[in-house]
């Protein structure tokens, strides 16, 4: 698993990533009401917003890493938008991807990276 400095994390299983928040931003966001998710098939540059999370809280946009197109999102999260709170980095996802360029998650960090980055907020 690969994470970003805006608390979004990756797992790519051969050409298809996985992305979702952080166990960190849903703490953050608090309780979890609504998740707008993205379109199948839409391409994403690196850096897009790709869905927004909406919560007691705020309202915030979740950004695709690297440049790919959806190909699956959680629909789940639609009737059970909870589960980014109860299962943030597991049943809680967002969408899947492919990728363009698999070398663009080399530039994100690994779990001790990203714990060392959260110590310095």
């Amino acid at each position: 698993m690969k994470f970003t400095k805006d608390h979004e994390w990756v797992q790519l299983d051969d050409n298809v990533a996985t992305v979702g928040i952080t166990k960190h931003a849903a703490e953050q966001l608090g309780d979890v009401v609504y998740v707008e998710l993205p379109d199948i098939g839409r391409t994403y540059g690196a850096g897009d917003a790709f869905a927004v999370v909406e919560s007691v809280k705020a309202a915030s946009d979740v950004y695709v890493p690297f440049a790919g197109q959806s190909v699956a999102k959680n629909d789940t999260l639609a009737d059970s938008p909870h589960t980014v709170n109860e299962d943030p980095e597991g049943a809680g996802w967002f969408a899947k991807f492919t990728v363009s360029d698999a070398s663009a998650l080399d530039e994100m960090m690994d779990r001790a990276a990203y714990d060392a980055y959260l110590e310095t907020l």
